[in-house]
């Protein structure tokens, strides 16, 4: 049966944005094209960027000449007119980019194979379940089969070519770079890349082993030549002389390391590479499986031709049989419907989502995932493909902790970590103020200051919004060691900052945010919505973090004087909406793309679902419509499902897939931009399973075309783990696993019929209100029934660390 977890094509991919399809471990990507006369690889390593020290000039974004009173001049001019055009502030207060940089590709693989004299029945794919790419066709009676993946452990991106006649695999292996920077020697099977990026002196190197199973292998100069071999197989690692380590961000020559880890995996072999792989891969992937009635769709009789040969000119095949759709034509052909095959493609997205997340972020990576992962084919790609952090770097990590792949979140909190000091210095010298700040966007090399794009390049809160996740990642595993040491330094950072920087609002003594700038929308004014939810949050994040720790007494006390005198940044404006700005200025007829006022609704948790606040934001959302880029689109689910509204959060969802998403599942801004796709899976899960207001509430925000379902794996916040299963839009069966001994609250409509099953007698529930007769049960994993407390739809209790707790119909 064919496997609906499984991107796959009719053709091979002449497009790298739209078509080819990305493998990657952490630190290497790399996109497959399955070409039939030449197969191009093109891989990335995530660590070679141009820019930063060792480039002329460089300075971290902060300002090269002092301006003692420039932001003084600034606040005076808001508090004396309230609203300042953003192209002012930043002559007063930008300045241009020097030495940013870019991130880079690192070139392609070609394997040149020659005409084939004819091809068909060709397939090219992507398993999402063992995150390898195949390529499979026939020509001359030959069938040709390809496989690829990027392997975590050893750091190696592999590849076999092999075919079902001995003697049919020749091809000629050889690399090409948009940049005139390196050599490139073949000798012993190997093929070494290095070079020094002309811009900033950094070192890089790549090597590719090829071994050969009969036939022949030749060095040729700078390519490798296979000839009348039965198999073969390529080795390839790679890296730079990077370190993340302020100020020079230098470390070790990267030749030893690449060489080790090449010679490494030749010597394992690529049936045990592959199966260690694999194995490590589904540690990860398999925690989590979403059904809502999909399977792997089948077209009607005749609709699984394709329309003609591909042409051996674009190195395609001929046409493929009726059968199952191919991945690209089953997204042309979603509708948001309700049948099997607009299922199909909301699961597979979900799945992309966390597929994409393991390849490119894990545990040993140095950098987060970027705009764009860890693939991109450019020396100047969109944004740098850098790290955008007023709201991009941030969505990239959301589905970390609810789609249970925490392990993929450590480079994000070493990254923010290596912010720190950096952005210390940045404090003081450009605003004066203790803790640490970084600007609207970031790069490698500890870039904390400012540019001058008027409408994207102040946004000192960016700091505070990246300390959001590594808070959460402590309210999702309960870790104190966690918060201890990686945590609570940056959280207490960032809102030493606020304490120093806040500003008095001469018009009603409150402290505000000033200037404060809505990202990308309208003048600088001062307390923007945005500004005060996300500061608010800090200090009160940095609040619960040093109690739960016992620690800071004083700086508890500076904390809650100011949150005491802080703007609330939540209003509700003239029309009902909630205000984008401390003035009412929101017009009924803005459309724009971002809807940052909202940010107490999500992904903060202020505004609570059935609240005015909560109203104010859905007139908010309804005036700015269902449109904008891809990752506003997938901000946009999070939100309604925040609302419990699972038909307008699911709406989102398909706007996104029929508008926002590219042949190979990859989210389009337009260009790419990978946020979009993890905002998607962060979207699902949280119309699943909720868990930021201290209970973990099951099925918050079901639309009513996912009818039948079930998900397991997912987690909630108290270290949670669930599972639910549902019909008709009702939970059947729910079972949670708690990591640690405490009280559990759970949330769902089931719980007002609800009653306790132990041994073979039934109990009454203890209840605050009715005590109807139940009909359904709460039992532990030794068959034992639970006394919870109700109230409403909750289920309260002592639960125990390393049980499982089943809630279910009778």
């Amino acid at each position: 049966m064919p496997d609906e977890l499984t991107l796959w094509y009719e053709e091979p991919a002449v497009d790298w944005e739209t078509q080819a399809l990305p493998i990657g471990n952490g630190p290497l990507g790399a996109m497959v094209f399955g070409g039939v006369v030449t197969e191009r690889i093109q891989f990335n390593e995530k660590t070679l960027w141009t820019g930063g020290p060792g480039h002329d000039g460089y300075d971290f974004g902060d300002w090269r000449t002092p301006r003692p009173d420039a932001v003084a001049e600034v606040r005076r001019r808001i508090d004396r007119e309230g609203r300042v055009p953003a192209e002012d502030v930043a002559a007063v207060l930008g300045q241009p980019k020097t030495g940013f940089g870019a991130y880079q590709t690192f070139g392609d693989l070609h394997l040149d194979f020659g005409a084939p004299g004819g091809a068909g029945g060709y397939r090219r794919e992507l398993s999402l379940s063992e995150a390898v790419a195949r390529v499979r066709y026939t020509a001359g009676g030959v069938t040709h089969t390809r496989e690829y993946f990027a392997a975590n452990p050893g750091n190696v991106i592999a590849g076999r070519i092999s075919a079902d006649r001995r003697g049919s695999v020749s091809f000629t292996l050889r690399h090409t770079s948009p940049r005139d920077d390196k050599t490139v020697t073949a000798e012993g099977g190997r093929l070494t890349v290095r070079g020094r990026l002309a811009d900033n002196g950094l070192v890089f190197e790549a090597q590719v082993q090829v071994i050969v199973a009969g036939g022949t292998r030749t060095d040729t100069g700078e390519t490798i030549m296979v000839t009348g071999a039965d198999s073969a197989v390529f080795v390839l690692s790679a890296g730079t002389d990077y370190a993340d380590t302020y100020p020079r961000y230098r470390g070790e020559d990267p030749h030893a390391r690449v060489t080790a880890a090449v010679d490494a995996a030749a010597a394992l072999g690529y049936d045990a590479l592959r199966a260690a792989h694999v194995a490590d891969h589904r540690a990860l992937f398999d925690r989590v499986r979403l059904d809502l009635g999909q399977s792997a769709p089948e077209s009607g009789s005749g609709k699984g031709e394709t329309g003609g040969s591909a042409g051996l000119e674009r190195g395609g095949p001929g046409r493929g049989p009726a059968g199952p759709v191919p991945t690209d034509r089953l997204l042309r052909g979603y509708t948001g419907g309700d049948g099997p095959d607009d299922r199909a493609v909301e699961a597979l997205m979900f799945a992309y989502g966390r597929y994409l997340l393991i390849a490119c972020s894990r545990e040993n990576d140095i950098l987060p995932a970027n705009l764009q992962g860890v693939w991109n084919a450019s020396t100047s790609p969109p944004w740098s493909g850098d790290y955008h952090v007023n709201i991009n770097l941030q969505m990239n990590y959301w589905p970390a902790e609810p789609a249970n792949l925490h392990e993929t979140a450590v480079p994000y909190d070493r990254f923010v970590r290596a912010l720190v000091e950096p952005g210390r210095r940045t404090a003081r010298d450009m605003y004066g103020a203790r803790g640490w700040v970084v600007g609207n966007e970031t790069n490698p090399f500890g870039f904390t200051g400012v540019h001058d794009w008027p409408t994207a390049f102040w946004f000192p809160e960016a700091a505070a919004w990246t300390a959001r996740h590594l808070y959460d990642g402590y309210r999702f595993t309960g870790d104190l060691e966690y918060l201890r040491e990686t945590a609570y330094p940056v959280i207490k950072g960032a809102a030493e900052f606020w304490l120093d920087f806040l500003h008095t609002d001469p018009h009603d003594g409150l402290l505000v945010v000033s200037p404060s700038y809505s990202p990308e929308h309208g003048d600088f004014s001062a307390g923007a919505a945005m500004s005060q939810q996300i500061v608010r949050e800090v200090l009160e994040s940095a609040l619960a973090a040093a109690a739960a720790l016992g620690v800071d007494e004083e700086f508890r006390a500076a904390a809650e004087a100011a949150l005491g005198r802080l703007d609330p940044g939540i209003r509700i404006g003239s029309w009902g909406q909630l205000q984008e700005w401390k003035e009412d200025l929101d017009s009924r007829t803005d459309t724009h793309r971002h809807v940052s006022h909202l940010y107490a609704l999500h992904p903060g948790d202020r505004i609570a679902a059935g609240t005015p606040e909560a109203e104010a934001a859905a007139v908010s959302l309804e005036a700015r419509g269902d449109g904008g880029t891809g990752w506003s689109k997938a901000w946009k689910i999070s939100f309604w499902a925040r609302l419990l509204d699972g038909d307008r959060a699911h709406r989102m969802l398909a706007e996104q897939l029929r508008t926002s998403t590219l042949d190979n599942l990859w989210d389009t801004h337009p260009p790419f931009q990978i946020d979009g796709n993890f905002g998607a899976t962060a979207g699902i899960a949280e119309m699943l399973v909720q868990s930021h207001r201290g209970e973990v509430h099951v099925l918050p925000a079901l639309p009513a075309v996912w009818k039948d379902g079930s998900v397991s794996g997912l987690r909630a916040r108290g270290d949670v783990t669930v599972d639910v299963s549902w019909r008709d839009g009702v939970a059947e069966t729910i079972t949670v696993r708690p990591g640690r001994t405490g009280p559990l609250t759970v949330r769902t409509s089931i719980a007002n019929h609800c009653h306790v099953h132990e041994g073979e007698a039934a109990h009454r529930l203890r209840d605050d209100g009715d005590r109807e007769t139940a009909s359904h049960r709460l039992r532990d994993d030794r068959g034992g029934g639970i006394a919870p407390r109700r109230a409403g739809d909750t289920l309260t209790w002592e639960a125990v660390g390393g049980r499982s707790y089943v809630i279910s119909r009778w």
